[in-house]
């Protein structure tokens, strides 16, 4: 491995996060003379941040851990447009409230990896609307737009995949890279900021901000982007049985971020362990020396660190105990997922394969009716045989009726 002279770039290069950065060499001088400012920016898509954004998440804590300063930018301008990257529809665009509502709730998810405040090296929170909506449409074209070529643009894997795949691109879309190009140019003139991070698919705007920089402030500027992120399986990282993997626990239960990280593949365990926690990275070689079985203890170990980032301490012992109690005791565990009946919702009883449905266990009943019929669904921890079963009240334990898919997904009924 290189050595650098930054304990930043040494620690982002070693944990795997570099993909490609626009001057690695005279990022790693400027970071070792001195505390450097860079940002990623994160648009107001949702009411959660989602474990897609974890990794530039963790990039901005090891920057914060190695002695700089980050800055989280609330894109509350730029998700009036949308970002193009990656998508093959334009975005539904939504309005001011609701951009404010999901912002205030995005919030929430960085305060576990990043520390706020007044310090040299404490974290800043910005948002783009505070520029972006007082531009002045012609003034701005006058200003930045000769900087930008259609030419270069049309090259920019955003906008070239949408035309190369046949799918309409707005005008509206269309401007998007302009708009973080300058937003890159606003925080160095705000805060000094010198360097954006982000994930791989943003390199082409990534690319433009750091050239704008240098054209009309005569600013030296940073890009550095991670890869993207996928599984031993090639396949995209962020989907859960559930849907997406959300960072708020009202979206998504630290149980259910335990077990999402349990369940990872056996070849991703390592690689996860560096990108994903803060283990030290002889701890994690000692963990990578594991085989067999006991790959599982660095499964254990890469889902509670995990959780515990994100959710604290107690949360993270009680998912791990409750997986416990699920697994490896075949009892039930206190944070499985749970839905609340009456025995009145119950009546004569109620078909296993509806119950199954109902407990969320299946989508569908059709769904559901295959499971069973797979061997695939268990009441009580017995395998069920028949889908027509019908289900009453005295199947509980304890007041509880617990169902199961598969090996990993649990859900309990409890009867009121």
């Amino acid at each position: 491995m290189a050595a650098y002279k930054s304990e930043l770039i040494q620690t982002l290069t070693s944990r795997g996060f570099l993909h490609q950065c626009t001057d690695l060499e005279g990022l790693d001088t400027k970071a070792s003379q001195g505390t450097i400012t860079a940002y990623v920016g994160y648009d107001a898509t949702a009411d959660s941040l989602h474990i897609g954004n974890l990794v530039s998440i963790m990039m901005l804590h090891w920057l914060q851990q190695t002695g700089h300063r980050p800055i989280t930018l609330m894109g509350g301008g730029t998700t009036k447009i949308g970002d193009p990257s990656g998508r093959d529809e334009t975005r539904v665009l939504v309005d001011d409230a609701t951009i404010n509502t999901r912002i205030a709730s995005q919030k929430r998810g960085f305060s576990r990896f990043l520390k706020y405040g007044d310090g040299p090296c404490d974290a800043i929170i910005a948002n783009n609307a505070e520029w972006l909506d007082q531009l002045q449409y012609i003034p701005f074209l006058r200003t930045i737009g000769p900087h930008f070529t259609i030419n270069r643009m049309l090259t920019m894997d955003s906008v070239r995949l949408r035309l190369e795949r046949e799918q309409p691109l707005s005008f509206l879309e269309f401007n998007y890279m302009i708009l973080q190009g300058y937003d890159f140019v606003e925080l160095t003139k705000r805060f000094g900021c010198t360097l954006q991070l982000g994930g791989s698919d943003q390199w082409g705007n990534i690319v433009q901000g750091v050239e704008l920089g240098r054209r009309i402030a005569q600013t030296e500027l940073f890009g550095f982007t991670c890869p993207l992120i996928t599984t031993s399986s090639g396949a995209k990282m962020g989907k859960s049985v559930q849907g997406a993997v959300w960072l708020n626990a009202d979206r998504f239960t630290p149980y259910d971020y335990y077990q999402f990280w349990r369940n990872t593949e056996d070849g991703d365990v390592v690689r996860f362990l560096k990108l994903f926690t803060t283990l030290p990275l002889d701890e994690i070689a000692r963990l990578e020396k594991l085989t067999g079985n006991e790959i599982n203890d660095a499964k254990k170990v890469l889902a509670l660190e995990t959780t515990r980032l994100l959710h604290g301490e107690a949360a993270a012992q009680d998912a791990a105990e409750t997986a416990r109690k699920t697994f490896e005791q075949g009892g039930i565990g206190d944070d499985l997922p749970t839905v609340e009946m009456t025995s009145a919702d119950f009546g004569a009883g109620i078909p296993a394969w509806s119950l199954l449905q109902k407990a969320g266990l299946a989508e569908t009943n059709s769904e559901a009716r295959r499971l069973i019929r797979g061997g695939g669904a268990k009441l009580n921890d017995q395998k069920l045989d028949d889908e027509n079963l019908n289900v009453q009240t005295s199947a509980a334990v304890n007041g509880m009726i617990k169902l199961s898919a598969g090996k990993k997904r649990h859900a309990i009924i409890k009867i009121s």
